[in-house]
């Protein structure tokens, strides 16, 4: 299970490009991810698009809420 029990959406673009995705913030290992997952609810798919180690920079100090520029 590992990451699974700490999977938090922290952003949602439901008119995403092709499919409505989703941002989830998971830890694993004691290590923050993020992972951007597409959702094809019409034959019941999910597809993780991408994942990365957020960069501090760019977001707060929780890595939940973007920086504001």
């Amino acid at each position: 299970m590992g990451a699974v029990n700490t999977y938090e959406i922290i952003e949602a673009y439901p008119k995403d490009k092709y499919l409505p995705s989703y941002l989830v913030y998971a830890v694993h290992q004691g290590q923050v991810l993020h992972i951007l997952f597409a959702v094809d609810m019409g034959v019941d798919n999910v597809r993780v698009v991408t994942a990365y180690r957020p960069d501090s920079h760019e977001w707060g100090s929780d890595l939940r809420k973007r920086r504001v520029p």
